[in-house]
């Protein structure tokens, strides 16, 4: 664990920082989600500790140590370090390195699945060399027309998973229409540029209708031909009363990040666009979480779906979690700013629960020198979209971001994720820290906790 009551004391020369680091056993681990009869929970989980320098471990050489003589970062906002539900030890969990043994081995290769030429060529160009589990799994179900729920981790590919197989379906059909329903813009975005990408060259188009965004632009292209729809609930419910979309026309609905639409309250709008879909329809739900209430919502909408559900963990073996312990708001921004400089992190996710506190968050760390920006709900969606377009360039090399930036977003390459502000509950965690460790790339999750009440 890092320890707030050592960044603020001058380096010793010779050791870098005024601790070691120190890993020790933490009973606390991460709650494992068992979906699977050959998954074992991962119980094995370490902190790390910037103690007193006799406390061994790696000496950091080098390092910067920044007092607080600028003052604190005071965003206003209320105190989650002692209001927040969950046990600071969900924070902890060592990480796991996958091992060759480990490792999913597909049964199908993407030239046995009956993809046709052109579509498997666009697949070369992404550098799909092989098949995830959860598109080995789902594909060929999927392109049978069958009904699919699809539980999988973060970042294991389940995009392409039901755009592969929907992609074919409009090569064999060109009249075929598929309305596909997510809970963010950014998530939106993000599926329609994967769909582009994937049936460049096969002249099928799409048509992204969000929120934010001028309408009359989104009126003009769904007045032209167009075989997939991407969107969020309430856009897309516009639309329809505007009648500009005619919704017994789609044969194949997917909706993914469905806990999420839970969460933001989009159900009844989910609810009166199903109903108004033709009963005949193939549909397909995809997420990386399920509860309860999910599951009676999912049962209303598939018919004899078949379930893919190849969720073991809640986060991926590869993301390293540990806490940041600050005694004072005051500290956090001068821990912060010490971990930003320790040379570990490269493309860095801050997550403030605020809009206001990621403003601020941002000018602070601006003024201090770093290349950051932010997005938030109050950002028109161009700025969003430009800030997310700088940081995947690594034009910016840290985010700030509310909640708005946690689910279904596939930014490379994201080596830390920082929750400045604790998360409202243990699901939100999940996804925050779901941003690192994609693709089997090892990531580090760090938590800022207020007081000392860790297992140790």
């Amino acid at each position: 664990m890092y320890s707030g009551s050592n960044y603020g004391s001058k380096p010793k020369r010779s050791g870098g920082y005024s601790g070691g680091y120190n890993r020790s056993r933490s009973s606390g681990s991460s709650s494992n989600q068992s979906v699977s009869s050959s998954s074992t929970p991962n119980t094995v989980t370490g902190n790390r500790s910037f103690g007193s320098r006799s406390s061994g471990g790696y000496p950091r050489s080098g390092g910067r140590s920044y007092g607080s003589s600028r003052g604190g970062f005071r965003g206003g906002r209320r105190n989650y370090g002692h209001s927040a539900p969950i046990d600071p030890n969900k924070f902890i969990n060592k990480a796991i390195e996958v091992t060759e043994e480990s490792k999913y081995v597909p049964v199908n290769t993407f030239g046995n699945l009956g993809l046709s030429a052109s579509l498997l060529k666009n697949v070369e160009l992404k550098k799909y060399t092989e098949l995830t589990a959860v598109q080995d799994q789902s594909i060929p179900s999927i392109m049978q027309g069958k009904d699919l729920i699809g539980i999988a981790d973060t970042g294991s590919g389940k995009t392409a998973a039901f755009l592969l197989p929907l992609i074919e379906k409009i090569l064999k059909n060109r009249d075929e229409r598929i309305l596909i329903v997510v809970p963010t813009r950014e998530l939106a975005d993000q599926i329609n540029a994967e769909f582009r990408q994937l049936s460049s060259g096969m002249g099928i188009y799409s048509v992204l209708c969000i929120g934010g965004t001028n309408i009359n632009r989104q009126m003009y292209d769904l007045r032209r031909g167009y075989n997939i729809l991407v969107g969020t609930p309430g856009r897309i419910k516009d639309l329809i009363e505007q009648r500009y979309i005619e919704m017994h026309r789609f044969h194949t609905l997917v909706l993914d990040e469905v806990d999420r639409m839970l969460d933001m309250g989009f159900i009844p709008d989910v609810r009166y666009l199903v109903g108004l879909l033709p009963a005949g329809r193939q549909t397909l739900f995809f997420s990386a979480t399920i509860n309860r209430e999910v599951e009676i919502l999912m049962q209303k909408f598939v018919l004899d779906p078949v379930r893919v559900f190849l969720k073991k963990r809640d986060t991926a073996e590869g993301i390293e979690q540990d806490i940041v312990m600050f005694r004072e708001n005051g500290e956090k921004i001068t821990l912060l700013h010490n971990i930003l400089i320790e040379g570990e992190p490269k493309k860095v996710l801050i997550f403030s629960q605020t809009k206001r506190g990621v403003d601020m968050l941002t000018r602070e760390l601006q003024s201090r020198g770093f290349r950051v920006d932010s997005i938030h709900g109050d950002k028109t969606q161009y700025l969003r979209q430009k800030v997310l377009k700088n940081f995947k360039s690594n034009l910016i090399d840290i985010l700030i971001a509310t909640d708005v930036a946690a689910r279904g977003l596939d930014i490379p390459d994201v080596t830390h994720v920082i929750n400045y502000d604790t998360p409202e509950n243990h699901e939100d965690y999940i996804h925050r820290i779901g941003r690192t460790g994609r693709a089997n790339k090892k990531g580090f999750a760090l938590t800022f906790v207020r007081g000392g009440s860790v297992n140790r």
